[in-house]
């Protein structure tokens, strides 16, 4: 079949060890699996000169031989014959199972070679069943689903066809938080389940909240009277809309009212946390000359600065 130096159709130096070899063949096989490129008609003569390369190489006795004869080597001493799959079921050679190599990685009948060859040719035993792999995806949803949780539409590629999946997002799931979708991954082999999909969910920020545990946060601006005098201001909330907070009289600057139950719900119980409004006092820049004026009065009347005997 192949003519090309097998070390170079596995991408190896001459002193490569088993372990190389065997990380190499798996790498090439899956990414050139008739199976998994099912519009490109080279995909299978690829995956076979990769296969005979690794057939020859993994055998100890074959890869001296092919070392010392090269393409020649299984003329000598009564090798194969040169059908690099003539080994596989056992009957000429060391042989190797395609599925133990490839993890069960494409599933199928009787163990899921593309060829035909790894199933039990010359009574070879019957692969084990195997669970297909987990496939992990990551999803990005928007900052109200990821508190009040919702649903995430998803499409994935496995077994060959497109499949598309419903990602149910938790209420309150943290910024990285895992969901797994139980059989919807890899097929198994050999009969065995299905891999599962892990799906980590990303949750995209908000223009005015941001989280701490399970409380919300939400910054709110006040004007310096509205500190001093106290007032009713309107606070948004996520759950329910806008709700009318009050300011106590004298109200510092980085002050936090609370509004309960009215933050993310805990993923365990259920239970909402809190919300905490985040006061910041904002002082007008254009001020009109009766306004200075006024300022000036009110710094008359009041002298004493939160300043005073701060620092002894």
């Amino acid at each position: 079949m192949s003519q090309r130096d097998y070390y170079e159709v596995l991408g190896l130096s001459r002193s490569a060890s088993a372990d190389e070899i065997k990380r190499a063949y798996r790498k090439l096989a899956k990414q050139h699996h008739p199976d998994a490129n099912p519009d490109d008609p080279s995909a299978q003569k690829k995956f076979a000169e990769i296969t005979e390369a690794y057939e020859v190489l993994s055998d100890l006795e074959k890869r001296q031989k092919y070392d010392q004869f090269g393409h020649n080597w299984s003329r000598v001493g009564g090798g194969p014959g040169g059908d690099p799959f003539g080994g596989f079921g056992g009957g000429g050679g060391a042989g190797f199972d395609l599925n133990d190599i490839l993890g069960g990685m494409f599933g199928g009948a009787g163990g899921g070679s593309p060829f035909g060859g790894a199933g039990g040719r010359g009574g070879r035993r019957q692969p084990r069943a195997q669970q297909g792999q987990n496939i992990d995806v990551e999803i990005r949803v928007p900052f109200q689903v990821g508190i009040e949780g919702g649903e995430h539409e998803l499409t994935l590629q496995t077994g060959g066809k497109v499949e598309k999946l419903t990602v149910k997002v938790p209420a309150g799931i943290s910024d990285g938080g895992k969901v797994r979708l139980a059989g919807q991954g890899q097929p198994g082999a050999g009969g065995g389940p299905a891999g599962d999909v892990i799906v980590t969910v990303k949750i995209a920020g908000h223009p005015w909240f941001w989280r701490d545990g399970n409380n919300l946060m939400v910054e709110i601006p006040i004007t310096p009277s509205e500190a001093a005098l106290g007032a009713k201001v309107d606070v948004p909330t996520l759950s329910d809309g806008t709700v009318l907070m009050t300011i106590p009289p004298g109200t510092s600057s980085g002050a936090k009212l609370r509004l309960r139950g009215k933050g993310a719900r805990d993923p365990r119980t259920g239970d909402r946390g809190d919300q905490l409004a985040q006061l910041k006092i904002v002082s007008p820049k254009d001020l009109s000359p009766e306004a200075e004026e006024l300022f000036r009065q009110l710094q008359e009347a009041a002298p004493q600065t939160p300043r005073e005997g701060l620092w002894g």
